[in-house]
C-alpha cells in the first residue's frame, strides 16, 4: 500500500489547482451561504448542499449559491454537477467581467480537468488569458492541461510565460519540474532547475538553493545548503533537510532532523507526517501511527487528507485491518475521488 507524501500537493495526475481562495468573491454571500462555505472547509458537502437550498428559498444572492453549490459538488466528485453550477454563476453576471468571473473560471477548469475533459479545460484557459494576459496561474495551470493533450511544445511555452512572469518563484519552478518529470520530460524540468541557479544570483537563499539541489538528486550540495538554512529555523529547512537524507538512505538522521524541530519549535502537521513517513520505512509502524495522530491533533486543513490516509496505513501495517476499514470508510466520504483509497477499501472488505 503507497503512503502519501504531501497534499498540499499537486495531484499531478488530476493537475489542478483550485487558484482562488474558497472565501474569495463571496461579499455578497448571506447567511445560509456563508455556513455552507464553512461546511464545505469542513469537509460536509451534504450539509453545504442543504445550507445553499434554503439560502435559496431564502432569496440569498444566487451567483454566491451556484458558486458554492458547484465548490461542493466538487468535493463530492460530482463534476458535471459542479460544472453546470459555475456556469449557471456565470451566466448571471451583469455583463461586466468581474473578480468573480474569473474566480468561476478557474474553478470551472478545475471541475473539467478533474473531469478528465482536458479540451474543455484548456479553452475556459484561453478565455481567462484573452481577458487577463498577465495571469501567471492561468498560464502554469493551461501548461499542466497541455501535457495531458501530450501537447509538449505549447505546454512549454505556457511555462516558459509564468516562469518568466516571476522569476523568482522558486515554488513555481519546482512545481513545473514536478508535471515535467511525471510525464517522462525530467531533463527538460533539470535545465530549467540548473538555469535557475546560474542565474538567480543574490535572489536565492540556502533554503532556495538546497531544494533545488534535492530535486537535481545532489544530496550532499543539498543538506549543505539546507543545514545552514535551518539556522533561520524555518519548517520547510527542516523538511527537505530530513527529506534529502531519507533520500540517501539515512532514515535515522531524518528522524532525528524531524524531531529536532518538533522538540524545538511550534508543531508541524507536515513534519509530523514526514516524520511518521520516515519511521514507516524504518518498520516502526506505532511510532508513525503516533506522529501522523500527532499532526492530525494540529488541524491543519492542507494536510488533514494526507494524515488521515497514512494513519489508515499505519494501522494497517500493524495489523488493526477492522479499525483501518472503519477510518477508511469514513475517509471515503471526505475524499470520494480517491482511487486509491476506494481500491485499498475493495482490498480491507476481504481481510
Amino acid at each position: 500500500m503507497r503512503l502519501c507524501t504531501n497534499l498540499k500537493k499537486i495531484h499531478i495526475t488530476a493537475l489542478c489547482l483550485l487558484a482562488a481562495g474558497m472565501l474569495a468573491g463571496c461579499g455578497q454571500a448571506g447567511e445560509k451561504t456563508q455556513s455552507a462555505v464553512e461546511r464545505i472547509q469542513s469537509f460536509d458537502y451534504q450539509g453545504a448542499l442543504a445550507d445553499l437550498d434554503a439560502a435559496e428559498e431564502g432569496g440569498e444572492d444566487g451567483r454566491s449559491i451556484d458558486r458554492a453549490r458547484g465548490i461542493a459538488y466538487m468535493g463530492l466528485a460530482e463534476y458535471d454537477q459542479a460544472i453546470e453550477s459555475f456556469q449557471s454563476a456565470l451566466s448571471g453576471s451583469n455583463g461586466l467581467v468581474e473578480n468573480m468571473d474569473f474566480d468561476l473560471n478557474y474553478y470551472m477548469a478545475a471541475a473539467y480537468c478533474k473531469s478528465g475533459r482536458y479540451s474543455e479545460a484548456e479553452e475556459t484557459y484561453n478565455a481567462i488569458l484573452a481577458l487577463r494576459q498577465n495571469e501567471a496561474d492561468a498560464y502554469f495551470l493551461r501548461g499542466n492541461v497541455r501535457m495531458n493533450l501530450s501537447d509538449f511544445p505549447e505546454a512549454k511555452e505556457d511555462f516558459d510565460k509564468a516562469l518568466a512572469m516571476e522569476p523568482a518563484n522558486y515554488d513555481r519552478l519546482i512545481e513545473i519540474y514536478k508535471v515535467l518529470e511525471h510525464f517522462g520530460y525530467e531533463s527538460v524540468g533539470q535545465e530549467y532547475l540548473r538555469t535557475a541557479l546560474e542565474t538567480g544570483g543574490k535572489k536565492m537563499d540556502n533554503f532556495c538553493i538546497g531544494r533545488i539541489y534535492y530535486y537535481l538528486g545532489e544530496y550532499e550540495k543539498a543538506y549543505l545548503a539546507l543545514e545552514q538554512a535551518t539556522e533561520k529555523g524555518g519548517e520547510e529547512s527542516y523538511l527537505y533537510l530530513g527529506r534529502a537524507y531519507e533520500a540517501t538512505g539515512d532514515y535515522n538522521y531524518a528522524s532525528n532532523v524531524y524531531t529536532g524541530y518538533l522538540n524545538s519549535y511550534e508543531g508541524s502537521a507536515e513534519l509530523y507526517n514526514q516524520l511518521g513517513l520516515c519511521e514507516m520505512a524504518k518498520g516502526d509502524y506505532q511510532k508513525a501511527l503516533e506522529a501522523f495522530q500527532a499532526g492530525m491533533q494540529l488541524e491543519d486543513s492542507d494536510m488533514v487528507q494526507t494524515l488521515s490516509f497514512n494513519e489508515i496505513v499505519a494501522y494497517e501495517y500493524l495489523g488493526e485491518y477492522e479499525k483501518a476499514y472503519a477510518l477508511l470508510d469514513n475517509y471515503l466520504r471526505n475524499y470520494p475521488d480517491d482511487a486509491q483509497a476506494a481500491r485499498e477499501h475493495d482490498f480491507l472488505s476481504t481481510r
